[in-house]
Formats: structure tokens, sequence, C-alpha cells
């Protein structure tokens, strides 16, 4: 090889070199952050069929628990906030498609989901609870053995429930809907004895629905549920953790929770654990 093309050849890498460190450190630099205050807009993934954590008012608008503290996230970040409603089952893959930059949903942070999104630390909990038909003869949990169960697909209760369904033999008698308000709906025409959902919404049902009661506490653990968002974007889950903190720190927390809820906020602390 001649002088000259080795020269050319030693040039021709550098150049290479160059281009693919300027290409990295884009990469690097680029986050969910920056993006979100770039557009000037935070796309927030909601389920608004979970009352009072999420639903639309009397004037069809988005509210709730976890509607306002998408606005509060955005006002944190001086952006607008856009509400993107969505199902159970569309929360994880509405962050892995970056449908939403972010998702307030009720996500429970397990370790399998967290193979796939990014979570953040939780910033609300929650427990199970059935509600069921007056008429029906369910009063504990035991009694729900055999019984036509309904629950929304793809969440923490659905998952639960199919564990004992698995041990009782009777995974044939569950019945999977895609919100909520149909498995509420599917209890009061009496097409389920017993639906699955949580303690938070069991007022507004009953509320709703003349003919309905509230069921015993389920026997599996506490929910806890986190923000999700992007698995590598681990700038964007640190500001996330951090946007959590202060709304407890600030009282906005306990603010939020007494306006929808109702009562002293759950602490979100879990013992021998750094938060």
């Amino acid at each position: 090889m001649s002088q000259l093309s080795k020269h050319l050849s030693r040039v021709s890498a550098l150049v290479t070199t160059a281009a693919l460190t300027l290409t990295l450190s884009a990469n690097v630099s680029a986050d969910k952050l920056d993006d979100v205050i770039s557009e000037g807009e935070l796309r927030c993934g909601v389920v608004l069929d979970f009352p009072p954590i999420g639903y639309r008012d009397a004037d069809n608008n988005p509210a709730g628990f976890d509607v306002d503290y998408c606005k509060d996230l955005a006002a944190a970040l001086d952006v607008d906030a856009k509400i993107i409603p969505l199902t159970w089952a569309e929360r994880l893959p509405a962050i892995i498609n970056s449908r939403a930059d972010v998702i307030f949903g009720g996500t429970s942070d397990t370790l399998q989901r967290a193979k796939t999104v990014g979570f953040s630390i939780p910033y609300a909990i929650y427990y199970s609870q059935a509600i069921v038909s007056k008429e029906g003869k369910i009063e504990t949990f035991e009694d729900m053995k055999g019984k036509r169960i309904a629950g929304a697909v793809g969440t923490v209760p659905e998952k639960e429930f199919l564990k004992y369904a698995k041990k009782w033999g009777t995974e044939d008698l569950y019945q999977g809907y895609q919100s909520e308000n149909e498995v509420f709906l599917a209890v009061a025409q009496g097409k389920a004895d017993a639906g699955l959902t949580t303690n938070t919404t069991i007022k507004p049902v009953l509320g709703q629905f003349s003919n309905l009661a509230a069921c015993p506490r389920m026997p599996w653990t506490t929910d806890y549920t986190s923000v999700a968002g992007p698995r590598k974007d681990i700038a964007w889950l640190n500001y996330l953790n951090l946007f959590v903190t202060h709304q407890v720190r600030s009282g906005r927390y306990q603010e939020l929770w007494g306006k929808y809820v109702g009562g002293e906020a759950p602490s979100l602390r879990i013992p021998n654990v750094m938060y």
C-alpha cells in the first residue's frame, strides 16, 4: 500500500470515529426531560374508568387524582399537559410505542413489568376489593369460590385473583373486560356475581349502582403504584422520583387525596427501604 493510500485510510478511520463519537454523544445528551421541555407538551397517559382516580366529569373532560397529578407535573415543567385516555391493557404499550411520555394509571411496579418500562418510587397505594350484587350471597372472599368473577384485563387484581381461581379449578368462570366500567355494569346486570376493583373505587361505584354492595378486602398484598416512563431514560425517571417527593413534601399529595378519595392519604413509605 502506498503512503498516500495509508494516509487516506487513516483519515477515513478518523472521520468514522469522529462521526460515531458525535452520534453517541447526541444519544447520551438527549433524554425525555429535554424532549418534553423543548416540545412544550407533556403527553400523559391516564386510565379514565378508575373513579375517583381517573374518570370523565359531567362535561366529558378528564378528571381525577391522576389527571391532576399529570397537570401538576406539566406545571412543574412549565409545559402544557396533553391527557391521553388509556385502557388498563394499553398502559405499558403507550410507553413502549412512545405514544405517551409518562403514565399515571395505577400501575403496579412489578419486576416483570420493570423489564419493559421504568418506574418511579410509589406515588399512590391501593388495596383490592370486590363489588357484589346485593341479592347475591357473597360476604367473604371464600364465598367467591365457584362464582362468576369479572375483572379488568391486565390489572393486578385480575392477576392475583386468577392464582386463586387456578387453585380452585374455576378459571373458566372468570370474565375479563377492557375497562372497569364494563366490570361494574356486568355485575349490576347480573352477568357476573362479583367484580374486582380497588378500595378507592368502591364509594363512587356504589353511588352509581344502587343494587351493588362492597365485598371484604381481597387477601393479596397492598398495591404500590408508580409513575411509568421509558425504561432506559434514567434522567427522566430521576426527575419523576423528585416530583413525587415534592408532591408529598408540599402537601399536594394529601390535598388531592382528600379531594378525590377522602381522609388521610396513606403513607408511601415502605418499611425498611430507602423511601
